[in-house]
């Protein structure tokens, strides 16, 4: 079993570093989007059968996340079982191959600097173009700073669910686990949204990711705040704003990373937002001590890329750790 575990270990971390190499590849057979193809299909088929009370939109809700949990865990599952009785290196770099898919660091952190790219070389239209790829709110009206604070605050979040929870997950229970939780996230990510079509179907997907995301939320955030004075950010003022504002969010979870990113930056994020043309009123996080610069993009991307390079440094001696006390 402890051979079992260092394997897995060793192919979080060559996932890892493959995917600050290489980033997402640009395919629609990307597991993740194969399992967004599904939550799709699974939405038609379940709203077509259930109708369209209140009643039968919670239960398609729940039946639609039972099956794209099912689905997103146990065919890896499988799969690994396969591969690591073949041959142990093979379950490995199959795992490495997993881990690979379910991290997003290099993507994340190419998306929102091209939207600082935009910014300087195009001007604010192409700015506003840029970041609408990465947030799901309305962009046409944003200004320079508004474009900015957007593109912050998504590498901010996405720290946290698409880095430190998968790479949790992983660690924990590898690439079954880690799918498990990139099911839920992404189940959220499409019908999780508090609208008229998605207020009762994905409710359900929308309380399991908060539950998910609970713990691995509050641990990056404690990561980015020690990260901070290691690449040149402020910690004291990252801690001291993650403590005052981390629930400043409709969501238990989103201000969390948002937080200290913002106490680390010496700026002020959200606020009031549109979403489908709609007014949203949110409390802001942070102090603006200075304006927000596109420079911000570039530093918390800084902040990103450190705080993931420690917690995978800190989770992967754990796992070591655990490995060797118990077996």
């Amino acid at each position: 079993m402890e051979k079992y575990l260092f394997g897995s270990l060793l192919a979080v971390v060559i996932g890892f570093a493959a995917d600050m190499v290489f980033g997402d590849p640009a395919t629609g057979l990307h597991p993740i989007c194969l399992i967004g193809n599904l939550i799709a299909w699974l939405e038609k088929k379940i709203r077509k059968i259930m109708g369209k009370t209140k009643k039968a939109e919670l239960a398609g809700g729940c039946i639609m996340a039972l099956f794209v949990l099912l689905i997103s865990t146990g065919i890896p599952a499988i799969l690994l079982i396969f591969a690591y009785r073949v041959h142990f290196w093979l379950g490995v770099a199959l795992e490495a191959i997993m881990s690979f898919f379910i991290f997003a660091v290099k993507s994340l952190k190419r998306e929102s600097m091209n939207v600082g790219k935009a910014l300087r070389e195009d001007g604010l239209g192409a700015g506003r173009k840029m970041v609408a790829r990465i947030v799901g709110r309305d962009t046409e009206a944003l200004s320079e700073q508004g474009v900015v604070k957007a593109a912050v605050e998504t590498v901010a979040e996405n720290f946290s669910d698409g880095v430190f929870a998968p790479m949790l997950y992983l660690m924990i229970g590898g690439g079954a686990l880690g799918f498990l939780y990139k099911g839920i996230n992404t189940m959220d990510s499409m019908v999780g949204y508090k609208n008229d079509r998605y207020l009762y179907f994905g409710r359900f997907a929308a309380k399991l990711d908060d539950v998910a995301n609970f713990i691995p939320a509050r641990l990056a955030a404690l990561f980015l705040i020690v990260t901070a004075p290691l690449v040149g950010l402020d910690g004291k003022k990252a801690w001291e704003i993650y403590h005052r504002d981390r629930f400043c969010h409709a969501s238990p979870n989103s201000a969390q990373t948002e937080a200290a990113a913002a106490g680390a930056l010496h700026i002020r994020l959200a606020g009031d937002a549109y979403y489908f043309g709609k007014l949203y009123k949110k409390p802001y996080i942070g102090d603006d001590i200075r304006p927000v610069e596109i420079e911000d993009i570039e530093r918390v991307n800084r902040l990103m890329v450190g705080a993931s390079v420690l917690s995978l440094a800190v989770l992967a001696v754990l796992k070591a750790a655990v490995a060797v006390i118990i077996f």
